[in-house]
């Protein structure tokens, strides 16, 4: 039981226009959210879960364009509280995901040689 169960299932339920709603939505988010962990522990197939973590990492902040309102009656909601600290997850897939693609840190006194 999430504080966030309902909301996350009206999202997946508007951004899936209809299709997915219910039970579905939460066995497709619970999937996603598996394969996403799954990716980023054991490093295979790291590139595919990316993706899919971008995919979600958009719908984890689509509720602020949907239900702005509810999230934010006057002080924001609990709710409201438990998605922006999402953006310290999308931070970290933006780290894992340079160095996935070869990025790697260089000290300075490197970089001038």
């Amino acid at each position: 039981m999430s504080p966030a169960e309902a909301l996350s299932v009206a999202t997946l339920e508007k951004l899936s226009l209809g299709l997915l709603s219910g039970y579905a939505a939460q066995a497709v988010i619970a999937a996603m959210e598996v394969f996403i962990g799954l990716t980023l522990v054991t490093g295979k197939l790291l590139k595919t879960g990316l993706v899919v973590m971008t995919g979600a990492l958009a719908g984890f902040f689509a509720p602020y364009v949907f239900f702005f309102t509810n999230l934010f009656p006057g002080a924001p909601t609990l709710e409201a509280q438990y998605i922006f600290k999402d953006i310290v997850l999308a931070a970290a897939a933006m780290v894992i995901g340079a160095r996935a693609l070869g990025a790697r840190l260089v000290p300075a006194r490197d970089r001038m040689a």
